[in-house]
């Protein structure tokens, strides 16, 4: 096993195309998972946002996804279990002492002082989706360290703070959960969390919490009465259950399944392994079809998605393409798209004259139309690369998050009902 200083120490070559399909995901997820290992923090042991600037900020749903990421590198035997046990306890000390608003996290804290940074001039306190991201990696790893001692006192931790979140409180006596809450701006932002998109995980939780816990008509009637919730069309010859056409960033198939197994879930308005197929598919096929003419797209060159761009930060979708491609879309889809997310890894090594890869992983996006490539690597876009290339090999951090039997209540509570996952 690797020791927390051994991993430090490791700079990986750009990916030879002569490489195993298995060790070039090792290589992949090992380099990637850096990003939370050795650029994590010095004093909090969170992700920062970011590579490029803002040292000090750390970001709560991205330092969710780097929490499983952790796991994995501990499964796999890249970091030393008591390693992955120390930073973890690192974080939650710190997190225990951090700002907090009716028990929802910032979307940034500062990484030393604990305190909240705002994200905008009215988002300055509580994100409840960020939070659903800290807790739902929070909630693999009080899983996953099931022993004694030091392992019993993380998973009490991680209790106190998932369970202090006041899920209910952020509905404001309404049927729906609402995203932020400031301190000094009130419910001032006013956004209502309405489906299809990335924020299905909030929603299990808030319906899983023991002291806090939802009313099933707050999904219903609010979650799922979004303007984009339900589709059914064909994009591409492709058919969409929910979300808006052509399927809107791949995020949206990603983030909240992180931890929530698409695999035989389903509740009364779609089968979810359908849906995030669906989604991919069609991603890919825009992608294909290319009807913006840009140079390098292609088959084995594809993946729309949030990232960095040419110019700042966008949302990229089939109805918003810029010509930039984002690795995480393709990689973070291997679950769905096995052949066609390796064909995209294996074109991605090579891609921009290998300038694509670097430190920790591949950079955050590139545009083979303008030949740029961005600088950046981003928590929110690495993270999600680790966790879901392992859901596709060992299905690790499905497992973990979906065996809390608190979620499988919520899940029963809201009327999802499961089959058997076959093998990935």
């Amino acid at each position: 096993m690797r020791t927390a200083k051994g991993m430090a120490g490791d700079t990986e070559q750009a990916p030879s195309p002569d490489l195993s399909a298995d060790a070039l995901l090792d290589l992949v997820q090992r380099q990637t998972l850096r990003y939370f290992w050795d650029f994590a923090h010095p004093v909090s042991g969170l992700a920062r946002e970011r590579s490029n600037r803002s040292p000090e900020v750390v970001t709560t749903g991205g330092s969710g996804f780097g929490i499983m990421a952790i796991l994995a590198g501990v499964q796999r035997g890249w970091l030393q279990r008591a390693a992955g046990l120390d930073r973890l306890g690192t974080m939650l000390a710190f997190l225990a002492e951090a700002d907090r608003f009716h028990g929802a996290f910032p979307h940034w804290l500062d990484g030393t002082t604990g305190k909240a940074i705002a994200f905008s001039p009215q988002d300055d306190g509580g994100d409840l989706v960020e939070t659903a991201y800290l807790v739902a990696g929070l909630l693999a790893a009080r899983q996953y360290f099931s022993g004694g001692g030091k392992e019993a006192a993380l998973r009490a931790a991680i209790d106190t703070l998932w369970q202090g979140v006041e899920w209910d409180w952020y509905t404001q006596g309404a049927d729906v959960l609402t995203w932020h809450w400031s301190p000094v701006h009130g419910w001032a932002m006013n956004h209502p969390i309405r489906g299809w998109n990335e924020c299905l995980v909030a929603y299990v939780l808030a319906a899983s919490s023991s002291d806090h816990s939802i009313r099933p008509e707050v999904y219903h009637r609010g979650w799922a009465n979004g303007p984009d919730f339900r589709n059914g069309r064909e994009f591409h010859g492709v058919r969409l259950p929910l979300g808006p056409d052509f399927g809107g960033p791949l995020f949206f198939a990603h983030y909240s399944f992180l931890g929530i197994d698409p695999r035989g879930l389903s509740d009364r308005y779609a089968d979810y392994w359908e849906q995030n197929l669906a989604h991919t598919r069609i991603n890919r096929a825009h992608c294909i079809a290319n009807p913006n003419r840009y140079k390098g797209y292609g088959a084995d060159c594809w993946g729309l998605t949030a990232s960095d761009s040419v110019e700042g930060y966008a949302a990229h979708s089939p109805t918003d393409d810029r010509g930039v491609l984002s690795p995480t879309a393709a990689l973070s889809s291997f679950p769905y798209t096995p052949a066609e997310s390796m064909a995209a890894l294996r074109h991605f090594t090579g891609a921009m004259g290998g300038r694509l890869w670097g430190d920790y992983g591949f950079r955050d996006a590139f545009s083979p139309q303008k030949n740029w490539c961005a600088d950046s690597y981003l928590a929110i876009d690495q993270g999600p690369i680790v966790v879901m290339i392992e859901n596709f090999r060992s299905g690790l951090l499905w497992d973990l998050f979906m065996s809390a039997p608190e979620i499988a209540a919520g899940l029963a509570r809201l009327g999802f009902t499961r089959r058997a996952p076959a093998s990935v």
